[in-house]
């Protein structure tokens, strides 16, 4: 306890810890809804189920995951696909794609630069990946969001395909090839303090497992205040303050300077551990869940109109809208439209194309490092989003 008391004075000391810091904006909204008496209810409600539901499973999914990603890079598995396979590019870039978050993105971004893989690949591992949502939906729901991956990957391969087939795989390739490594696409990115890392990494070290397992019990319908004799409600309210703490470190690591910093994960230096890495990306998704929640429960409160009931006026171009929101660069953004998505405020078709027209965090080096490349792999990621969706919405959704 000593220790985290420690590296929080020194963080309000630091320059992550700004009052002026715009991300700080949600956190001062919780405590002002916490603070009056007609939505703390309420309020307690949606931050207890963002982390029990939420974030304790993303953060075991994110552990999984980067422990399998680290001894893959470790043993040089990921690199030794790259070389000499140049006919599976594209079966590899949708792969990396598939993979949940940005980072397999990020490094077939790079390698087209460097002029290793082709257009097709571009296409393939934008069209493929779901970003961060990815996490959220496999936490929450696995079948489905294992399904969708699963169909990102499909859709990517056969479409890095055509257009490798359409244009040849020296389309837009790079005339002169850079050496470009996946951490220089962060280098305009606003660093995170290195206590506010370490600050998070404490964090999800130390509740990892036992949020984990109340996590388990919960989802079995345990009554775990029951269970361990606790008061009614003590379990919401132990969530909530996890929470709202985790919503806290996300906002005071760093500041929103511009689009990129308010919608993206934050930058991971080489030297982080496990658990900051985890952390970093955890409250980060848990922070987007909890706005995309809070504003599902709050129109209710406020209107008594279900958002679901609001948008089935629209229902038709519900998919189209997931399409349109999955071109904006970021994660943030799609994790809103996949936690719309588990309240049912919007269908599996919207889901679907948005997870297959969006390109997460990795647009944004593709923007930096290959503009006119990043902007045709979009419009070409978009055709199989509006296909998939609307096929699926007039096959099982039409009624």
């Amino acid at each position: 306890m000593a220790s985290l008391q420690k590296v929080f004075s020194q963080q309000l000391h630091s320059h992550g810890w700004r009052l002026a810091n715009k991300r700080l904006i949600l956190p001062v909204c919780l405590f002002a809804l916490l603070l009056t008496p007609s939505t703390n209810e309420l309020t307690v409600g949606v931050l207890a189920d963002a982390f029990w539901q939420v974030a304790s499973y993303v953060a075991a999914t994110l552990a999984l995951y980067h422990v399998i990603a680290d001894r893959l890079t470790r043993q040089g598995h990921l690199t030794n696909l790259l070389e000499g396979r140049s006919r599976y590019q594209v079966l590899f870039a949708s792969f990396m794609g598939a993979l949940p978050g940005c980072g397999g993105a990020i490094v077939v971004i790079t390698q087209f630069v460097s002029g290793k893989l082709s257009f097709g690949a571009v296409v393939a591992v934008l069209t493929a990946t779901m970003g961060d949502a990815a996490f959220l939906l496999l936490a929450a729901q696995p079948s489905t969001g294992l399904a969708i991956v699963a169909t990102g990957f499909v859709v990517g391969l056969i479409s890095g395909l055509v257009v490798d087939r359409i244009h040849g795989a020296d389309f837009m390739r790079p005339a002169t090839a850079k050496k470009v490594t996946p951490a220089a696409c962060q280098s305009t990115v606003q660093p995170t303090t290195a206590s506010a890392m370490k600050l998070q990494g404490l964090f999800w070290q130390w509740a990892l497992l036992p949020a984990s397992i109340i996590a388990v019990m919960g989802s079995l319908q345990i009554d775990i205040d029951q269970v361990w004799h606790l008061g009614s409600g003590t379990t919401s309210i132990i969530g909530a303050i996890a929470a709202l703490t985790a919503m806290l470190l996300w906002a005071t690591s760093r500041d929103v300077t511009d689009y990129q910093s308010a919608v993206s994960e934050d930058p991971k230096p080489t030297t982080n551990s496990l658990f900051q890495r985890v952390a970093q990306d955890t409250n980060f998704v848990t922070s987007w869940v909890i706005g995309a929640f809070l504003l599902f429960e709050l129109t209710l409160f406020w209107t008594g109109l279900e958002p679901a009931t609001f948008l089935s006026q629209w229902y038709l171009l519900l998919p189209l809208m997931g399409v349109m929101v999955g071109l904006l660069p970021g994660c943030g953004p799609q994790i809103l439209v996949t936690s719309l998505y588990l309240t049912g405020a919007v269908p599996l078709s919207a889901q679907l194309g948005n997870a297959i027209s969006n390109d997460g965090d990795a647009l944004f080096p593709a923007i930096a490092l290959a503009p006119k490349a990043a902007l045709m792999a979009t419009v070409y990621s978009t055709l199989p989003a509006l296909i998939v969706a609307y096929g699926y919405f007039m096959w099982f959704e039409l009624v």
